[in-house]
């Protein structure tokens, strides 16, 4: 299945607490769980001013469908096209 990239533009996301990070996960898992099993997150990283979030999905539709149902910004959706890491300069 192929995995993207999110980018969601968060004015002070570094500040967000545990309870709001919390209450976004919920929030986004429970969407997650109406759009079924085809649409999966990964992980996300929390920055300065945005959250960057890696999902697993057929297609960019499904993403932004994610983002519009949870009320969360899609600033940017890209498809990982291959993933590279230390084990690839062996």
């Amino acid at each position: 299945m192929p995995k993207y990239v999110i980018e969601r533009e968060i004015p002070d996301a570094e500040k967000l607490t545990a309870e709001q990070l919390k209450a976004i996960s919920q929030t986004s898992c429970g969407v997650l769980h109406k759009l079924g099993s085809e649409i999966q997150w990964v992980h996300s990283y929390v920055t300065t001013d945005k959250i960057y979030c890696v999902y697993n999905a057929p297609n960019e539709e499904m993403i932004f469908e994610h983002a519009r149902q949870g009320g969360f910004p899609a600033n940017s959706v890209r498809r990982v096209a291959t993933i590279i890491d230390p084990t690839t300069a062996e």
